[in-house]
């Protein structure tokens, strides 16, 4: 066997252990609770997007490797935990490619008291300390598709966003999934050209993408959700969290009724509903991929170059 040297150089390592340590000093500094919560999680995530890989215990119990720490920390927010982070792996299905490992190293934080324009300032700060000072913009979901793409995500028939697709075998395997094709040309026409020397933030997403994000009443309604753009990647996504517990149990059964026969067997993370029953206190929190952030500050095209060893040298 001749592949099991790191595919990160010791250079990269180290100045990965450096970022590691200007994390924890950022949130140490300002006086946020760091906390660990399982691997293992009783539910996996309900969005028919992510694919959370299956476990057993050891009792035979089924169990899901987190695709994120959200769930467990908002049980924390509801017990009066105060504004909490923390920098963990997380875990999905179907993702390798040049800026995805199915294993990879996420922080999520949450204030409480914070709506989703206050924590993009933090998330501005933040990303600036590890990869450098860069200009920051701010784009709507609407906004950015009408200038990169010449599309209006809410109004476009669906025949207008299949015509973006540059091969015909994409229509029958998209069909009428209209947020399917606002994905495709996102992550095509739209996203590639955000961030280029400069912080994207996009905000005012779609209703129907809204995930564990607030709605804005409008026309259109809007998620109360944005996502940070470097270099084209996206590199944080964040909410003003839903604390509805009734809103939030809609959305998740909607969700596994979206994966389709597939779904009907996957428990609802009853734990979670019952913390915002008891009542979560309003907040905003975010994800941030750890080793994307690394991909933007050394200028590395791919996470190979930034993990010691990725999934095919595991």
């Amino acid at each position: 066997m001749t592949d099991w040297h790191p595919t990160a150089g010791l250079p990269v390592l180290r100045r990965r252990a450096a970022l590691i340590r200007q994390v924890r000093a950022f949130f140490d500094g300002r006086g946020l609770l760091e906390v660990e919560t399982p691997l293992m999680a009783g539910a996996p995530a309900m969005d028919p997007n992510l694919d959370s890989l299956g476990v057993r215990r050891p009792d035979g119990r089924p169990a899901w490797l987190q695709t994120s720490p959200e769930y467990a920390m908002k049980r924390l927010l509801a017990a009066g935990s105060g504004d909490i982070w923390q920098l963990t792996r997380a875990f999905r299905g179907g993702e390798r490619g040049r800026h995805h490992n199915p294993e990879f190293t996420l922080l999520e934080w949450y204030r409480v008291g914070w709506d989703h324009h206050a924590l993009m300032q933090e998330v501005a700060e933040l990303a600036a300390e590890v990869a450098g000072a860069r200009p920051v913009e701010h784009w709507t979901y609407r906004d950015a598709f009408l200038t990169f793409a010449g599309v209006d995500p809410f109004d476009a028939p669906l025949a207008e966003l299949q015509a973006h697709a540059s091969d015909p075998a994409l229509v029958p395997v998209l069909g009428d999934d209209r947020d399917a094709w606002l994905d495709l040309i996102l992550s095509r026409e739209v996203s590639p050209r955000l961030g280029q020397g400069r912080m994207s933030f996009v905000t005012d997403f779609p209703a129907s993408q809204a995930a564990l994000a607030r709605l804005r009443p409008g026309e259109p309604p809007v998620a109360e959700r944005f996502e940070l753009f470097m270099d084209g990647l996206e590199i944080a996504n964040g909410y003003h969290e839903l604390a509805d517990p009734r809103e939030q149990r809609r959305r998740f059964l909607a969700e596994r009724d979206a994966r389709g026969p597939a779904g009907a067997a996957l428990p609802v993370d009853e734990r979670l509903l019952a913390a915002l029953e008891a009542g979560m206190p309003p907040c905003a929190g975010v994800a941030l991929g750890v080793d994307r952030l690394l991909m933007v500050a050394l200028g590395l095209e791919r996470i190979d170059r930034v993990w010691a060893f990725p999934d095919e040298h595991a």
